[in-house]
């Protein structure tokens, strides 16, 4: 299991439509005049659509679909993403399309190797020779120390 983070995902986005924004405060510019965006910011409703489109038809490209459930290869290897905005899991038995994966990810976005998984969405994963093993205590203690129930 290896964890990739998109390094600003939303902000290398080309937007589908024209979108124009007021001059910010405290440009010299602030007499009225407009700004259009070429990459989606931030904050902007399209930003996390563009970003998707782009990751879906990358993946597309490289033999991936959609699923709701496991899909095995012809071959009989597994390889699985797990994206959850723009922190991504990759999992599975065949290394060498893996491997392909990882690199295209590098090549196609900004991404942060983060290694072995580790912690992800309030589960904690501890790999030991005995197998792998996850847990959520850390985000139950959080949980507890915030609502003063600790």
């Amino acid at each position: 299991m290896q964890q990739f983070d998109v390094t600003n995902a939303y902000l290398h986005e080309n937007l589908e439509k024209e979108i124009y924004m007021e001059v910010p405060l405290g440009f010299k510019a602030n007499d009225g005049k407009m700004c259009k965006l070429r990459k989606t910011p931030y904050g902007l409703k399209q930003t996390p659509k563009a970003w998707f489109g782009k990751f879906t038809t990358i993946m597309k490209t490289m033999g991936y679909k959609q699923s709701q459930g496991d899909k095995h290869l012809a071959s009989g290897g597994v390889t699985t993403l797990i994206v959850y905005v723009e922190d991504i899991v990759v999992t599975g038995d065949d290394r060498a399309r893996m491997e392909a994966l990882k690199n295209c990810l590098i090549t196609e976005f900004e991404v942060k190797e983060l290694g072995r998984l580790k912690y992800f969405l309030g589960i904690e994963v501890v790999h030991s020779h005995h197998g792998t093993f996850i847990s959520q205590q850390k985000y139950v203690l959080d949980l507890l120390a915030k609502t003063g129930k600790l």
